[in-house]
């Protein structure tokens, strides 16, 4: 499908820009995402993350029509803030430009200066500003540019050093974040995770409805980020010429130690033998043990899986750490798939691989879904791995769909999934494995019940 005659997306393997940045500035406290654009960029990404995330999930607009498109957007811009600060309380207004403002030429960090000159008087909160048209890239592209607008544009240029670590994992399920800091404390680190969604974003039941949900990154300590004395940054294929990891580092001068996201035994090898390093201890028994059942279970459960043919689609980062995790299990990844764009994908499984694989497998960037069938469809997959927009597919070749990443609208719980560590590999090992053994026990004729 490389050289087909049409432009046109047909289902589209990545969300939009903005949509990420939103989600990013979700994980910090106080915070309210801001589209600087028209009211249904807004609504729609409220749809996709609330069907995912099942929690409610504002997103404040500047809500520009066209009489905005034509004159600009600022006007609507600095109403839009005062009214945050109003009807929220907000300490941090994160502000994402939209195809519309781009296209328009809003100049919106000179607005957003204006706007503080103007309103000097009131109390304002932070406000961070990040360019996110949704013709620049998919939804990790604005996750990431909006993480590494909230680092460059907070973090405090006189903040003492301390002995804190700075975490950007990227975006990893409300679980995922909450595994991690499990794992800092026990190896003695207090670390900043930013963005930090695992409340904001899988909160408790509450009588009383909150506007801003507890949880988040602090702003105290994303000023303090500045003082750490190292960041660990997840993710090979960032897609930024400059990362929040790169910013602190060049302008702070503190270390950034860039991991794949660890995912399976040799990513997460990685990051604890950085964590090792970084606290002087060594890693604790309790994940000593967890590394040791998961390599059981390995021997346990590679004759259902092993030679079996996977299509592994989704983010960009995910799709690197799903592909060296199900070569390290015995599966055999036939084609990789991302709507993501010159991310140096196939130099990045190649390195998370190693020798796992015999030869890599078809990579593709830049594609939808439309091109992922045609080229999957001849390739005789065993089962699919990725988020819920590949289900139409699995149904079509009656293979099983192992639901990861964002986004999982047609399954429960998207939200608790657990993918990272030795403990993430685990419970996506058993996934696998009961997929596959389920769908011999729905095909067989004689319907197995020992297997």
């Amino acid at each position: 499908m490389k050289d087909a005659p049409f432009v046109s997306t047909t289902n589209a393997c990545k969300l939009c820009t903005p949509l990420g940045a939103a989600l990013a500035f979700r994980g910090i406290e106080g915070a309210i995402p801001f589209l600087h654009g028209s009211q249904g960029c807004a609504t729609y990404m409220r749809r996709y993350i609330i069907s995912h995330f099942r929690e409610p999930m504002d997103i404040a607009s500047s809500a520009l029509g066209e009489k905005q498109a034509v004159f600009g957007g600022g006007p609507n811009l600095k109403k839009g803030i005062l009214n945050v600060m109003e009807k929220y309380g907000a300490t941090m207004v994160g502000v994402a430009s939209t195809c519309l403002t781009e296209t328009i030429g809003d100049d919106v960090p000179r607005l957003v200066y204006e706007f503080k000159k103007e309103f000097a008087d009131l109390p304002l909160p932070e406000i961070v500003t990040v360019a996110t048209p949704s013709y620049s890239g998919t939804h990790m592209d604005g996750w990431h540019a909006a993480v590494a607008a909230t680092a460059g544009q907070l973090a405090d240029p006189d903040a003492p050093k301390h002995d804190g670590i700075n975490v950007l994992p990227g975006l990893i399920s409300p679980e995922d974040i909450r595994h991690l800091r499990d794992i800092f404390e026990d190896f003695g680190l207090t670390a900043t995770i930013l963005p930090d969604i695992s409340d904001t974003m899988d909160g408790p039941a509450l009588l009383d409805y909150e506007k801003i949900p507890s949880g988040g990154t602090p702003l105290a300590d994303i000023h303090a980020m500045s003082g750490a004395r190292a960041t660990l940054e997840f993710g090979r294929v960032l897609g930024l010429a400059e990362s929040a990891g790169h910013v602190l580092s060049r302008r702070f001068g503190v270390p950034c130690i860039s991991l794949g996201l660890p995912m399976g035994i040799r990513e997460t090898d990685a990051l604890f033998t950085a964590l090792e390093e970084v606290s002087g201890r060594p890693t604790p028994s309790r994940y000593v043990r967890e590394r040791g059942r998961y390599v059981d279970a390995l021997v346990d459960g590679h004759k259902y899986v092993s030679g079996k043919r996977a299509v592994v689609y989704g983010e960009e980062d995910l799709v690197v750490g799903l592909t060296a995790f199900l070569a390290e299990i015995g599966v055999h990844p036939v084609l990789v798939a991302t709507g993501g764009k010159d991310k140096r994908l196939k130099a990045a499984i190649a390195e998370a691989c190693g020798d796992m694989v015999p030869e890599l497998p078809s990579i593709r960037e830049g594609v939808d879904f439309f091109d992922i069938a045609a080229e999957a469809g001849e390739l005789a997959p065993d089962l699919m791995v990725g988020h819920s927009k590949g289900y139409r597919y699995a149904r079509e070749w009656n293979v099983p769909l192992i639901r990861v990443g964002f986004p999982i609208h047609d399954r429960f719980g998207g939200q608790r999934l657990r993918h990272v560590a030795y403990g993430g590999a685990q419970a996506m090992f058993d996934r696998i494995v009961n997929a596959v053994l389920g769908r011999k026990q729905d095909v067989s004729p004689v319907g197995y019940g020992y297997l």
